[in-house]
This record gives C-alpha cells, sequence and structure tokens, in this order.
C-alpha cells in the first residue's frame, strides 16, 4: 500500500494522510480499485445492500457484511472478522455494485460471510504497523530456510494477519512441493501459525506489480482479475512474429494483452481465404507475402522478381477455385485496384545501395581548376620552377595576364 493512511480519520473526524480515500496520487492504494459510479445517484425507496467489499495486501479482495450499520466511505480502515482471529482492511466497494461483484464471482449471500467489527482506530493501526514491519524480514529468513530445504519453489510474498497470529506465505512452483518440515520450522522460529498459499506467475506477477512493455502499470496488478490461457495462436493470427521475449510478459507466459483484440481479429479473418500453397497463373506461380485483412488485400509476388501485387480477397478465391479444378487464369488481376499496382520490397533500401555503391571523387584542397586556365597554369609552371610553388589563388594576377595574351586586341601597339 502506497499510502496506507488515506481514508483513515483522526479524533476530530478530519481524514489524514492524502485525504482522496484510497485514490492517492502514488498508486500504491490505485492498486486494483473500483470506481462507484452509483455513488452520487439516489434511489426512491431503497435499501443500502449490507455487504462491503474489502481490499487487503496485494490487491486482494473479499466481501463483509456490515451488521452494526457503520458508516464508511471508500479508503476507510475497518477491522473484519477473520478466521481465529481479526485482520484489517480497506473498503474499497459498497452499495449495489458490491451485489453485482458477488454474482460475477459466484459467491453466495449467506451466513458464510464475515462481519466487519469497527472501523479501525489509531491503536489498532500502529499495532497492525508493527506488525507489517515483521513481513521483509519473515520472508527472507523463509527463503534461507527454503533453500536449506532445497525445496523447488519460490517465495513471493508474506502477509501476516492484525492480531499478530497468523501468516500466509505466498508461492509459486512447477512441480508439487511437500513442505510439511518447512511449516514446523516456520511455526517454530516465529511462533505463528503459517499457512502456504501457491499462485500462479501471473498472480505473483500481480501482487509485485512493474512497468510492461507498453509503458504502463501491469494489468494483472492494476484491473485484471480473471486470467484466461493464452496460446501462440493468438499471436498467428494477429499476424506477430513469434519472439519470445516479444510476446513474453514479465511473468514469463505469454501476455494478457495479446487475447484483448483477438475477437476482432478472428471477425476479419473470416472472409479471408487460406492459401496453404502458391496460386498458379499462366504467366507463373505466385506466392503470398502479405495480407491486410482490415481492407480485404492479399499481396503476391512471382518467383522471378521482387514486386508486390495487390489483389483483392474475392479475385484470390476465384483463382484458387480454379486452381483446384486444374486451369490457370490468364492474368493475376481482372481489374485494377485504386490502391498502388505493385510495390518492391524494400525499395528504400535499394536506392540507398545505388546512392553509395559508387565510389566518391576526391575533391582538392585549392578548388578544381577552369578549363581555361591550364594552359596558364603550365606555362606558369614551366617558367618559376625554382620558385616556390603556392596556392593557385596567389597567382590570379598572372593567370589573368596569361589568359589575354594571345588575345588579338591585345597586339596595338601605343
Amino acid at each position: 500500500m502506497g499510502c496506507s493512511s488515506c481514508g483513515t480519520k483522526n479524533k476530530d473526524g478530519a481524514t489524514t494522510g492524502c485525504q482522496n480515500n484510497g485514490g492517492c496520487s502514488t498508486g500504491g492504494c490505485n492498486k486494483m480499485n473500483s470506481f462507484d459510479w452509483l455513488s452520487n445517484m439516489d434511489f426512491p425507496n431503497y435499501d443500502n445492500f449490507d455487504i462491503v467489499e474489502i481490499k487487503f495486501k496485494g490487491g486482494r479482495k473479499e466481501f463483509f457484511r456490515n451488521i452494526h450499520n457503520l458508516e464508511l466511505t471508500t479508503g476507510d480502515a475497518v477491522v473484519v472478522d477473520v478466521p481465529n482471529g481479526h485482520h484489517i482492511g480497506y473498503v474499497s466497494l459498497q452499495g449495489e455494485l458490491v451485489r453485482l461483484q458477488m454474482q460475477k464471482r459466484k459467491v453466495k449471500n449467506d451466513n458464510e460471510i464475515k462481519a466487519i467489527y469497527r472501523i479501525a482506530t489509531d491503536k489498532d493501526l500502529e499495532k497492525w504497523y508493527e506488525v507489517q514491519n515483521r513481513e521483509l524480514p519473515t520472508m527472507y529468513r523463509a527463503r534461507e530456510v527454503i533453500q536449506e530445504f532445497k525445496l523447488k519453489m519460490k517465495l513471493s510474498d508474506v502477509e501476516f494477519q492484525a492480531d499478530n497470529s497468523k501468516a500466509t506465505f505466498f508461492y509459486s512452483a512447477e512441480e508439487r512441493v511437500d513442505f510439511r518440515e518447512l511449516i514446523k520450522k516456520l511455526a517454530g522460529e516465529f511462533k505463528i501459525r503459517v499457512e502456504m498459499r501457491q499462485i500462479s506467475l501471473r498472480q505473483e506477477a500481480g501482487r509485485l506489480g512493474g512497468i510492461g512493455s507498453c509503458g504502463r502499470e501491469l494489468c494483472c496488478s492494476t484491473w485484471l482479475t480473471d486470467f484466461k490461457s493464452v496460446s501462440t495462436s493468438a499471436a498467428r493470427y494477429q499476424n506477430l512474429s513469434l519472439n519470445p521475449s516479444k510476446l513474453s510478459g514479465q511473468c514469463g507466459r505469454l501476455k494478457c494483452c495479446l487475447n484483448y483484440e483477438l475477437d476482432t481479429y478472428m471477425e476479419a479473418l473470416s472472409g479471408i481465404p487460406e492459401v496453404e500453397k502458391p496460386i498458379q497463373t499462366k504467366r507463373g506461380t505466385l506466392t503470398l507475402q502479405k495480407t491486410d485483412i482490415f481492407r480485404k488485400i492479399m499481396w503476391f509476388s512471382y518467383s522471378e522478381d521482387n514486386i508486390w501485387h495487390p489483389v483483392k480477397v474475392d479475385r484470390v478465391a476465384e483463382i484458387i477455385a480454379l486452381n483446384k479444378q486444374g486451369e490457370k487464369p490468364d492474368t493475376l488481376m481482372e481489374d485494377i485496384l485504386e490502391i498502388e499496382d505493385s510495390v518492391q520490397i524494400n525499395s528504400d533500401l535499394i536506392k540507398l545501395d545505388r546512392k553509395f555503391s559508387k565510389p566518391k571523387k576526391k575533391k582538392k584542397k585549392g578548388g578544381r581548376p577552369k578549363p581555361n586556365n591550364l594552359k596558364a597554369d603550365k606555362e606558369g609552371k614551366a617558367g618559376n620552377k625554382d620558385k616556390p610553388q603556392g596556392n593557385h589563388k596567389k597567382h590570379k594576377g598572372k593567370r589573368r595576364f596569361n589568359k589575354n595574351k594571345n588575345n588579338p586586341n591585345n597586339n596595338k601597339k601605343d
């Protein structure tokens, strides 16, 4: 929790902390946050739903009954009933939306729902903060014990109850782990009841949090609660490169966002013909290079060149049907598309290769002399062999005199 006291109230009844009641700018209180869009609406002859959604560490949420009709606000810290003790959580949602959440998670409104005791006081919070300070040292020590027992499991988080009577150890493992001796060791060393809870790698990433490759906070740590299976076929349907480093998230599994647009791609692919082998025309054999599923255009190229020809999907289906009957169409396209008829692969790269393939001519420091001055330069150099040769600009006047020497207008006598 980034700002654990944002919803608590002092003795005067004023809210302490950032005073945003669970919506602080640090982001810690917004983890798995729920927006109550019915909070500012009045309902005639309406009885408030007495079950409240309470949020705990790591975004875990459970439902509790408000038996004492407490006036609660989103972000308030409350003391709730848990098996063999009590715990402290924060109010995340209340009202009619809680009823909808219970129907979504298939939670029955019966006597098994625990009760809310009271709003947490300052003493309750002080004791809870002291208990929370034990979590990190306990997790580090538990990891050392796991290494001593050589167990193939990864301990990711530890959560203590507010009454300091129980600790829940969250771990992930690929195989079944026998941790009976581990529980005895931890219970005897920390003098608490120990509960081992196995979570998936996606749930582990959601508890730890982080920033994804998109630059946003992980979906599993902010709003995503239901984890659906993701397969590599989702990447194939979307024409994505099967690169594990790009398709895998921080949990090491395929990214959940691969399923977000899958239904749209599947609907668009329903009218695209399947090209299992190259298509045949009288001009030659064409191979499929690219498919634009939203514009319904497929790009083909002949085996002897690098030109891509756009063809409508209806025309491709006709050619495939003719090939199955043993016939070949005369041409690939029966009409001209509105877009470019052909596109050359990597045309920009080819232009760059042609540009830089020619060797560059070295330029002289003094500049390139003019053709009319070549003869004058030779005569000047022949007559001044013993003189030091400098820049041709220094002899500019001499070259001008030599240039006008052969002019017939200069033969006039004074």
